[in-house]
């Protein structure tokens, strides 16, 4: 008899160019918590989450930008409890002078009730936020697709 398995998304760890300007995106877009960071110039890092919970870590290792023609990561997505809060983002990237792709929130695919908004953090690694309902209605960028493979 083979045992099962339980296997819980943990945190992702993404290379940024600058932590600073990192650092400052995502706790004003996305409100993350700074939970820890590193004060050795030599090593800089920094992990943020919410509600105790740790989501992401950044690590000021990289000299280029996030090219998603490379095989690797293609996006990060966090989910969000309501369409309002993605539109909540939606306003805040657009305050730092920001267009999210597709101009604004999307469903997933055609006829769906998910709503996305998809953008691209500073060093260009591709995010999504995600509410679960609230596009009924709305169109589809990219019709027989799902929105977020091709942004």
């Amino acid at each position: 008899m083979t045992a099962t398995v339980t296997i819980t998304p943990g945190h992702i760890g993404l290379s940024v160019t600058d932590l600073d300007r990192s650092l400052a995106f995502y706790r004003e877009v996305l409100e993350l918590e700074l939970m820890q960071a590193s004060a050795d110039a030599a090593r800089r890092y920094a992990f943020l989450g919410a509600g105790g919970r740790l989501f992401l870590t950044l690590w000021q290792q990289s000299s280029d930008r996030f090219e998603p023609r490379h095989a690797g990561l293609h996006h990060l997505a966090f989910e969000l409890p309501s369409f309002e809060a993605v539109q909540a983002i939606e306003a805040r990237l657009r305050a730092r002078g920001m267009t999210p792709h597709y101009d604004g929130v999307v469903p997933h695919r055609e006829g769906g009730d998910s709503a996305a908004l998809f953008f691209t953090d500073p060093d260009g690694t591709r995010l999504e936020v995600y509410s679960a309902a609230g596009a009924a209605g709305l169109a589809a960028p990219v019709p027989g697709a799902p929105s977020c493979g091709f942004f």
